[in-house]
């Protein structure tokens, strides 16, 4: 079956009385403002990053520093628009993910250091089973745990997490106006809201990832490409 957009892409696509800090793996979407193209063009089916685009990626890369119980899974930063799917991971899980990647154990990553793309990658989402077992096989460490909700970083929710990436590229896309003549944008470089998807099951999963990956070659489909230049 394939991805239908205008399933996963509606106004206002979040639940009442859902709590979006909680476990789980959401695919989400953000624009640029007014559907403006800066991050680079669609060649042959390939998305051709410019310098803004490629700040977006490695922005995104980044959040993970910043929220340390997430796992980032596909993505792709397109024209005028972002996909990517987020995962909130259990603390207990997310200590020995963590420490794994201290350990160079890293399983999310390619030998060159980038994300896999086309597979379910890390823990599994909400639904889709225990592909590594973290959630089943790993124990809780409690003092760290209650350290991590000390700080507040198990209560962030997917809006806050979006929320403070369109915040920090938007200031790095400002320096680079400045600084390289990057090419401005009208106000605001992303919409205010953002469309989200929670992944219930593996098959979801895997239409939305196939989705992602294959997005700049179905460009010209893509209810997306509606370019407007400044």
């Amino acid at each position: 079956m394939p991805y239908n957009p205008n399933t996963y892409h509606r106004r206002s696509t979040r639940l009442k009385e859902y709590d979006y800090s909680q476990a789980g793996a959401y695919f989400v979407t953000i624009c640029c403002q007014d559907r403006a193209s800066m991050f680079g063009n669609i060649a042959d089916g390939e998305m051709i990053l410019n310098d803004a685009g490629q700040m977006i990626e490695t922005q995104w890369h980044e959040l993970t520093n910043r929220f340390t119980n997430i796992e980032l899974h596909e993505f792709i930063v397109m024209p005028n628009h972002f996909h990517g799917i987020l995962q909130i991971i259990p603390v207990g899980a997310t200590l020995v993910v963590a420490q794994n990647k201290m350990m160079g154990n890293d399983e999310n990553e390619s030998e060159t250091g980038q994300p896999h793309i086309g597979q379910p990658q890390g823990i599994a989402p909400t639904g889709m089973g225990n592909k590594i077992g973290i959630y089943s096989n790993q124990q809780t460490n409690a003092v760290q745990s209650n350290q991590m909700l000390s700080t507040g970083i198990a209560d962030k929710t997917v809006g806050d997490m979006l929320d403070a990436f369109k915040s920090i590229t938007t200031v790095a896309y400002i320096r680079g106006i400045k600084n390289f003549g990057w090419q401005p944008f009208n106000a605001k470089l992303w919409q205010r809201n953002y469309h989200e998807h929670i992944i219930r099951d593996e098959q979801s999963y895997q239409t939305i990832a196939s989705y992602i990956v294959n997005n700049p070659a179905t460009w010209n489909d893509d209810i997306f490409c509606n370019l407007i230049t400044p």
